[in-house]
């Protein structure tokens, strides 16, 4: 029975590394640009031990659609997602984007009182995919811990999440920002340090991400010059394949996404 798990991406980095993750997952499941199977993949033979329910359902159209919730403030990154290449594979009533478009404006208080706002839209999208889950094993929550919607939106709905789902795995992957070059934006180290506080006491597991290493190891270990935000956000998807593999395809190990550990005192877990 598969153990399903929900993604929600929250901001402009969130998306950004939510959208090459779900197109690597399709190229290791063999699922097209439009949802369906390649022929290679439709061959039992190849597909015995591939879960793709764990993040992905079948549509009535037998589609596979990822179990992933799109929310920003602004809307370039969700807009260039649903006219991107892999447009077709989402769920189009799993996208939010802000009513006035603006953003929170690097502010985490901004993104945290956004959250309180528009809470009752963004978790019917959650509720509807949890209650479509069979046996569901948790969440996944992909953001940045510097900008105000990934650190301050994202803040809240672990908090609500931590609220309404006690029972479930609460997993992050946070980008940190790089300490090394400081950022352009002086509010960065105060949305993080509050972001960081809600990680501890939400989340079961948090995968840190720091931009600056992953610069380092796209230009030393990749011998990439001067590494684009795309590349290091493919760096991020295969990390974030490689880790979900044994949930993908059980036949390697048997696992869940996190250790069991009781609802009353959430398991805080911190890798890079």
């Amino acid at each position: 029975m598969p153990r399903e798990i929900i993604t929600i991406q929250a901001g402009q980095c969130g998306n950004n590394i939510g959208a090459q993750f779900w197109q690597q997952l399709c190229v290791e499941h063999g699922i097209s640009r439009d949802g369906n199977l390649e022929d290679f993949a439709s061959d039992p033979s190849v597909s015995i031990g591939d879960r793709k329910d764990v993040f992905f359902y079948q549509s009535d159209d037998t589609r596979y659609i990822p179990r992933a919730i799109l929310v920003d403030l602004e809307p370039r990154v969700v807009n260039a997602i649903q006219t991107g290449p892999y447009k077709n594979i989402y769920n189009p009533e799993n996208f939010f984007v802000g009513e006035q478009g603006s953003g929170a404006g690097n502010n985490w208080a901004a993104g945290y009182s956004a959250g309180e706002r528009v809470q009752e839209e963004i978790f019917d999208m959650i509720d509807r995919e949890a209650d479509g889950s069979d046996s569901l094993e948790g969440f996944m929550l992909l953001h940045s811990i510097a900008g105000g919607t990934g650190s301050g939106l994202g803040s809240y709905l672990l908090e609500r999440m931590n609220d309404r789902f006690p029972k479930k795995i609460i997993q992050t992957y946070s980008v940190f920002p790089d300490t090394n070059t400081g950022g352009d934006v002086v509010v960065n180290p105060y949305n993080s340090l509050l972001a960081l506080r809600r990680l501890t006491q939400n989340a079961d597991s948090v995968v840190v991400l720091d931009n600056g290493a992953l610069s380092r190891i796209a230009s030393e270990r990749l011998r990439v010059q001067e590494p684009s935000f795309q590349q290091t956000n493919q760096l991020v998807s295969t990390v974030m394949s490689a880790s979900t593999t044994t949930l993908r395809y059980p036949a390697t190990c048997t696992t869940t996404s996190s250790a069991s550990s009781p609802p009353s005192s959430r398991r805080r877990a911190a890798t890079s």
